[in-house]
């Protein structure tokens, strides 16, 4: 998706606007190391949740599943920084399971993309509830932001919490709770 040479002709530009010189050393090969650092970190945008999905297996009689502690790291579309956390995704199986790496390769899927953390926590709830029809779907992205601890307000350590809910977790703050307990249990 990338294209490299492009984005290497703006990488020496950007070093020419901050007063930098890429003919220098230590920057020669800096536009070629961030075009394809570029490249791995928006991924994204070449794969699609749906054939991570796809894969399914019988279930029968299943209740919560839940993948917890899914680290990611993303790219926030407004600053192009990093931000990075963990995700947790339950969902309520409807006769059928996807294996469970499948739910973090739909992370790996939103998060390598310019992002802000609500609309990712919605597409993987979304991409789940409809490739997989279950009952219910609950996922919750707790992160933090480097456009907030490096630049503008400077809080390191702060996090942002958002979750998306889909069927039975909808509202259901009885289910929603005994998820978040099972996220907590060590």
């Amino acid at each position: 998706m990338v294209d490299r040479e492009k984005a290497m002709t703006a990488i020496t530009m950007l070093l020419e606007a901050i007063g930098e010189n890429p003919d220098r050393e230590g920057l020669l090969e800096t536009p070629l190391r961030v075009a394809r650092m570029y490249e791995e970190l928006t991924a994204g945008y070449d794969d699609s949740a749906k054939t991570h999905l796809s894969k399914v297996f019988t279930a029968t009689d299943a209740e919560v599943v839940l993948e917890k502690d899914i680290s990611f790291h993303s790219l926030c579309e407004h600053h192009m920084l990093p931000f990075f956390g963990k995700v947790h995704i339950a969902y309520i199986p409807n006769g059928k399971v996807v294996g469970l790496s499948k739910l973090a390769r739909v992370v790996e899927v939103f998060a390598r993309r310019l992002q802000i953390q609500e609309q990712m926590t919605n597409q993987i709830a979304d991409a789940i509830n409809d490739e997989l029809c279950p009952k219910g779907v609950l996922v919750i992205v707790e992160a933090e932001h480097t456009c907030m601890t490096m630049r503008g307000i400077k809080k390191i350590g702060s996090k942002t919490v958002t979750s998306s809910s889909r069927g039975e977790f909808k509202g259901n703050l009885e289910l929603q709770k005994y998820v978040r307990e099972l996220i907590s249990l060590e």
